[in-house]
């Protein structure tokens, strides 16, 4: 793929389709929510209740038969907890797809590639850390075939860039992997930034060990999708400008600025990786779950991504799941309403889906990990303790815009808090 040429279409200005919903902002569609049939504590008032996806007749609240996306993710986390022997991860396995679908829903997110590492066998990454039996007996395969035969899709959840931090250290890395030879050679496809270790975007010798990973996974198991999280660029504080990969934007002969150009070099990823899905296993998807506040997501110091175009044009992604992990009462700092709020936050991603012109099918990401906690959300007392039906009347609100196309449940780790039943117990509800 040439990249220039890929960057010159990146860095294009964004087309326009005829938006015409909700111009008067987020707050403006929160508001007209409310006018269109939902009470005060977002239950609905009336019948106009709209399935996932597209409109559908009027009534429909469910969306459970739709084609509605709903999924949660199994990460790292959940992986090194489950047992180490063959048997005993088997079962345990069946019963992580079996609490996912009796909860009503119908996909899995589960890593397979954490920190530059594999959860199956690889000829490409070093067997992860967090592995059951170490590589033993093939925990992946077993985790697919149990996801089908309980009617779950699989989404293979990918971090690109990521080598170090969250329980992995530059110690755990295998001393043959990539990644250390890389390192050791100087040859700036690994950097190391404010104490981590992370693969260099702008290399593309880095690109397409990302490629050859998913290839392989796509190659050798009969997943669903592939999903990326919020993880590309790290937060490279106030001195973006100059640092981390700034050595190759020297070297850079265009005229972008280096936030354009670290947009580049993400969306050359992106791209490359929705080829390869496509053309390895056709009824595959490709998805993106980045952060929910859209302005920290255009921030000009970390992610460098380019939603916009990713949105507006085909060829980089099929769905985007931004995690949407506030409650509809959360504030800044200084006790305003925040645009991170629920409702504010799901109103910015509707009017970007539809200025894009809806060619990216939109999930929303809810935080089942805060209900019932003290999570921080700017109140006195958090709304997550004062109220058990957050997340219910999220998938309501969200339902009711005609353009959610599904949910992604952040984690399934949380399924046996205490704190989080009655939530749990609202979402078997409303997505049974």
């Amino acid at each position: 793929m040439n990249f220039k040429r890929l960057a010159a279409m990146v860095l294009c200005v964004v087309t326009m389709f005829g938006a015409t919903a909700w111009t008067g902002g987020t707050e403006t569609y929160a508001a007209s929510v409310v006018g269109r049939g939902m009470t005060r504590t977002g239950s609905p008032a009336g019948d106009n209740v709209s399935g996932a996806g597209s409109s559908t007749s009027a009534g429909s609240a469910s969306g459970a038969d739709s084609g509605e996306l709903r999924g949660a993710w199994f990460s790292y986390l959940d992986w090194q907890n489950m047992p180490t022997d063959e048997a005993g991860f088997k079962a345990a396995a069946d019963q992580v797809m079996s609490d996912i679908q009796k909860n009503g829903m119908n996909a899995i997110f589960c890593h397979v590639h954490s920190h530059s590492d594999a959860y199956y066998p690889s000829s490409v990454l070093p067997t992860s850390k967090f592995l059951p039996g170490n590589g033993r007996f093939d925990a992946l395969q077993y985790m697919i075939d149990s996801a089908h035969r309980h009617g779950l899709r699989f989404h293979a959840w990918f971090n690109p860039y990521r080598v170090t931090g969250y329980q992995m250290k530059w110690s755990d890395v295998p001393a043959g992997s990539i990644v250390k030879q890389w390192y050791a050679s100087g040859n700036r496809n690994v950097l190391l930034f404010d104490g981590n270790y992370y693969l260099n975007p702008a290399q593309p010798a880095v690109r397409d060990l990302v490629v050859s990973s998913i290839r392989e996974v796509l190659t050798k198991y009969a997943i669903d999708g592939v999903q990326f999280d919020d993880y590309f660029y790290p937060d490279l504080g106030k001195d973006a400008a100059t640092n981390f990969d700034y050595p190759e934007y020297q070297l850079y002969s265009g005229n972008a600025s280096i936030t354009e150009w670290r947009k580049a070099n993400v969306s050359a990823l992106i791209a490359a990786v929705y080829q390869t899905v496509h053309a390895v296993r056709p009824s595959a998807v490709f998805g993106v779950s980045p952060v929910g506040p859209l302005r920290n997501l255009r921030s000009e110091k970390s992610y460098f991504v380019d939603i916009d175009t990713w949105m507006s044009h085909t060829g980089y992604i099929d769905y985007v799941l931004p995690q949407i992990y506030f409650d509809f009462e959360q504030k800044t700092g200084s006790g305003v309403a925040s645009d991170a709020a629920y409702a504010n936050c799901l109103g910015s991603w509707l009017q970007l889906r539809q200025k894009t012109g809806g060619k990216v099918k939109l999930y929303v990401g809810l935080a089942l990990y805060k209900c019932g906690t003290s999570a921080w959300d700017g109140n006195a007392k958090p709304e997550w303790l004062r109220r058990s039906d957050i997340l219910l009347r999220e998938v309501q609100l969200a339902r009711q815009s005609g353009q959610v196309s599904g949910f992604g449940i952040y984690a399934y780790q949380n399924f046996d808090d205490a704190a989080a039943q009655a939530e749990l117990a609202n979402l078997r509800m409303v997505f049974q």
